[in-house]
């Protein structure tokens, strides 16, 4: 018996190695994992994308095809890393509900949330030169209308007079419900104050892919105080910057933002 252990004790001690190496190169690609992981969920732009566009859609969704489509997805990022900004310059607070700067330079301090929404509405109708259409209801229910045409200044200044009377709950009274599973690229999922909400708040739907009844959508925000628009991040990696969804749903969850399912809006 002697003999037999002195002969496998070298076997065992070879196995016990190779054991202890396959452990130790497990574990150093799972702290790989993690921190490419890590990376992936707190880095802006991960993708490095240059438009909207450039960001994959999920695996056997196909995207919605459309004029509003098409320039959302048209819209500029800043290059990974980019951080939001205030309006009034230094980095914004809550990073981590940003996955990437839309590269649009601001045009004051009160394009806060339902404003960005507002914005990129009349900047596609003015790209489109449907300037007719450019017109918005401010919190009193009165029709303000742009009259200037071609003119990026009266644009400008049109937009700037809107922000100071428009309002979530304007935006929220303006639009009509849409159901989930019929989105659209410039949908708004929006609502005016809440009790013990103190605030409303609105993000735009800027992007849409479909799988048969489900749908996955992109979404960007402003806040306040006023910054610079940026997509809305997934803390699921895997489906980071998409949000999906089966049609079902009573409420519409996006990142940390919750809405009833009337409150998916559109123009």
């Amino acid at each position: 018996m002697q003999i037999l252990s002195r002969t496998f004790a070298p076997s065992k001690t070879k196995t016990m190695k190779k054991v202890l190496k396959v452990i130790g190169v497990l574990f150093m690609l799972g702290i790989v994992g993690v921190g490419i992981v890590w990376w992936y969920s707190s880095t802006s732009n991960p993708w490095n994308a240059k438009t909207v566009g450039d960001i994959s859609a999920p695996v056997g969704y196909t995207r919605v095809e459309g004029g509003y489509a098409e320039f959302m997805r048209s819209l500029p990022l800043k290059k990974r890393g980019s951080k939001v900004q205030f309006y009034t310059g230094g980095d914004a607070q809550f990073q981590w509900l940003s996955t990437g700067v839309i590269d649009l330079p601001m045009l004051s301090d009160s394009e806060q949330c339902a404003d960005m929404t507002m914005r990129l509405r009349a900047e596609y109708l003015f790209n489109q030169g449907r300037y007719s259409e450019i017109k918005f209801r401010d919190v009193n229910g009165n029709t303000l209308r742009y009259h200037d045409g071609g003119s990026r200044k009266a644009l400008e200044k049109f937009l700037k007079n809107a922000y100071g009377v428009c309002s979530t709950f304007s935006v929220n009274r303006e639009t009509e419900p849409r159901p989930i599973n019929e989105v659209q690229p410039g949908d708004v999922l929006v609502y005016p104050a809440r009790k013990l909400e103190g605030m409303g708040h609105a993000l735009i739907v800027i992007d849409v892919a479909r799988k048969g009844n489900q749908v996955a959508i992109m979404c960007a925000e402003g806040n306040t105080p006023a910054r610079e628009l940026h997509i809305v991040r997934n803390h699921n990696p895997i489906e980071n910057p998409w949000f999906f969804f089966d049609g079902d749903e009573n409420t519409l969850w996006v990142s940390v933002f919750h809405f009833r399912k009337n409150e998916l809006r559109h123009y």
